[in-house]
């Protein structure tokens, strides 16, 4: 057998292979002499069906396989003897010609193929124990909790029947029927039936609500609105519309008292428990938060450290998952990348560096789970099926299904708890210092959340 590498450039290798007939012919044999004791022909007894024989019946076909398995065990001992981890599946050129096929078929040449590459690069791990990471912490405090009782006391206000005659007001929730029109003709979804609307919480598009201050039940009124340029439906996204809006009641806000029986209406026994239990949803919620603040910072720290030429292949395949996702999404949006003050060519050049990041980060990640032996186990990723079952009730067996019978579903929960262990071990080592922030800072804009891997 002879191996010669034709081209070496980058993480780039071709290498041209060329295998004797004689052995192929060999192995071809072996084949042919295992496959006696096996087959059944008429006129012969098991195990005494001469080997030409076999040859002439199955000849082909086995010289097929025996080439197949021939390639794939040669490209793993080069790929092997150089250490070369392949980056995506090799290339593999054959000759084409139909005489050049039939005299290897029948074994009347060598076996002449190319293999073209593209490997990982050797990665420098470096040395975390120099990381210094800063983690934010906010405590909880009673005005938190308050707030959080507010809102959940604000979604769940009493609306009560205004007098009769009574105008509606900001504030106010008017129950509607309603028709909509464009240029006198009506459009899919521009109907509904006693739909409630809360004036003034932007529920419908702009312009609509404001019209509906100083309607009275039973009143009609015929509203003029444009859809927004950037509205979900192309078809009528700019457009201006026109709907026969009939109010039916009109109610006003009522005030919830915050006290135990409104913490049983919760199910919870008594205000003191919906406090303890609001507090432990803002201690888990600010705790995810800083989770998130320490592995961005920490993905950062590791990029800075991590230089070096990643697979085009895995950028190229990142990118255009990422840019098939941004398109698909300004499609359904109506929006231009003008409208994002930018041009596609500049977002292009972007989110390909985002998709090179990623690919980097994912590739050191992966180097040092494998140096230190970070595995993910079957009871994890089977906890993480059953709380993605539960986040979602009456589909529990459904979810479940899915991902038993889906490999690459699994394989999709398997890799953030993957990511999250090589982080934790990190951060076992790095130099991790506390520092108390304030709840705005803590949820503040990130641009780097974009970038994380």
């Amino acid at each position: 057998m002879q191996v010669t590498e034709t081209l070496a450039e980058g993480l780039k290798h071709e290498f041209k292979i060329s295998v004797p007939a004689s052995d192929l012919d060999a192995k071809a044999g072996a084949k042919l002499i295992d496959l006696k004791d096996k087959v059944k022909l008429n006129g012969f007894r098991p195990g005494k069906v001469p080997v030409s024989h076999l040859k002439k019946v199955y000849g082909r076909s086995v010289m097929a396989e025996t080439i197949d398995q021939t390639i794939r065990d040669t490209n793993t001992q080069i790929f092997t003897d150089r250490g070369f981890r392949l980056a995506a599946e090799p290339k593999i050129t054959m000759p084409t010609e139909e005489k050049e096929v039939e005299e290897l078929l029948s074994g009347k040449s060598d076996l002449t193929y190319t293999v073209a590459i593209e490997v990982v690069p050797t990665i420098q791990l470096a040395d975390f124990k120099s990381f210094s990471v800063e983690k934010p912490i906010v405590d909880v405090s009673d005005s938190d909790v308050d707030d959080a009782i507010k809102r959940i006391a604000d979604q769940s206000r009493p609306y009560n029947a205004k007098s009769e005659g009574a105008k509606a007001e900001n504030g106010d929730r008017v129950t509607i029927n309603f028709k909509g029109s464009i240029d006198g003709v009506p459009f899919e979804g521009g109907t509904g039936e006693a739909i409630p609307v809360v004036i003034g919480a932007g529920q419908f598009i702009p312009g609509f609500e404001e019209q509906l201050i100083g309607i009275g039940a039973g009143e009609t009124r015929n509203l003029k609105v444009s859809f927004p340029e950037n509205y979900a439906s192309e078809k009528l996204a700019g457009k201006p519309a026109e709907f026969e809006t009939t109010a039916t009641l009109i109610e006003a806000p009522g005030e919830t008292t915050v006290d135990d029986e409104f913490a049983k209406t919760l199910g919870l026994e008594s205000l003191d428990k919906l406090k303890e239990a609001a507090r432990e949803r803002l201690v888990s919620e600010f705790a995810g938060a800083t989770r998130q603040r320490v592995k961005r910072a920490l993905l950062d720290r590791l990029d800075e450290t991590h230089k070096f030429e990643a697979p085009p292949s895995l950028v190229g395949e990142e990118f255009n998952l990422m840019w098939n996702s941004i398109k698909a999404e300004m499609e359904s949006s109506g929006k231009s990348f003008a409208d994002e003050n930018t041009t596609e060519d500049a977002a292009k050049e972007e989110y390909q560096k985002i998709a090179d990041r990623r690919v980097r980060l994912g590739l050191v990640l992966s180097e040092i789970g494998e140096k230190n032996k970070i595995t993910v186990t079957d009871d994890e990723v089977s906890r993480a099926v059953i709380e993605r079952a539960r986040s979602m009730p009456g589909r529990e067996k459904e979810v479940w299904d899915y991902y038993r019978n889906n490999a690459n579903a699994l394989a999709q929960l398997r890799a953030p708890i993957y990511e999250d262990k090589v982080v934790d071990f990190i951060l076992e080592l790095a130099n991790v210092t506390e520092k108390k922030v304030s709840r705005e800072d803590l949820f503040k804009d990130d641009d780097a959340e974009k970038t994380a891997a």
